[in-house]
């Protein structure tokens, strides 16, 4: 249930069979989501954490003006609120992209599971700590790279995460996400977003077509984006 959570944390660091129990036993029940739902709203009291068990979600801040703005990507094996545990509350929503299946952790057996094996307290500050690292390298997207490139970026974010946890292979992954929320998160219109997928394919770098995303060139699309994969510490075997 939980395969995938635990393959990116493997990824990173060792976990023990203790540490393994304690994490399955602290998902006490399983939902299953249908797209467009709202899971969390921004503010709103939290005691328990969802852990993505399968499918896509997003944090995101609605604007007075209509507008929607994509602050991350949440994937299988990912916390989409974490942050949570120690805040009580998010400062964006979050939505399930896709059809999706949660695990809830309530915040006091997170706790106890913690307390008594303080290593995982210390694995999951990390985990946070790289989903800032994220957060961080979107803000750069957004702010400085051209719009092919911060679409380059970010399918070659979505490729080495959904790698990470069996969800994807060298030339390409399942991406189930429609023209519109690709402009949500990149911040582009539609327009731009469909303009700049053609001039990718056109470039040979990649294919996106019938929510499957196939990569060309990897090295290619690496270059264009500037990528380096080091915020992700996907080899930092240090906890």
């Amino acid at each position: 249930m939980i395969t995938a959570h635990l393959r990116k944390l493997r990824r990173r660091t060792h976990i023990s069979a203790d540490e393994e129990q304690a994490i399955r036993s602290a998902v006490t029940e399983t939902r299953n989501v249908p797209a467009g739902r709202l899971l969390i709203r921004c503010g709103e009291t939290l005691n328990h954490s969802m852990l993505l068990i399968e499918g896509w979600m997003a944090g995101v801040k609605d604007l007075q003006g209509g507008s929607r703005q994509g602050t991350e990507l949440q994937l299988p094996g990912d916390f989409a609120d974490l942050q949570g545990f120690t805040l009580k509350s998010l400062d964006r929503d979050v939505v399930a992209l896709t059809n999706a299946k949660v695990g809830l952790v309530p915040h006091d057996r997170l706790r106890e599971v913690t307390d008594r094996l303080p290593r995982l307290g210390w694995i999951y500050w990390s985990m946070t700590n790289i989903d800032a690292a994220i957060t961080r390298e979107l803000v750069i997207s957004l702010a400085q790279r051209s719009a092919i490139s911060r679409m380059a970026h970010l399918f070659c974010e979505i490729s080495y995460r959904l790698e990470v946890v069996g969800g994807a292979s060298k030339n390409g992954c399942d991406f189930p996400l429609t023209q519109r929320e690709l402009s949500e998160c990149l911040g582009l219109t539609v327009v731009h977003v469909n303009r700049t997928l053609q001039e990718l394919r056109r470039r040979g770098l990649v294919e996106l077509e019938n929510r499957q995303l196939t990569i060309r060139d990897r090295a290619g699309l690496e270059a264009l984006a500037e990528f380096d994969p080091s915020y992700l510490y996907l080899d930092q075997h240090r906890l």
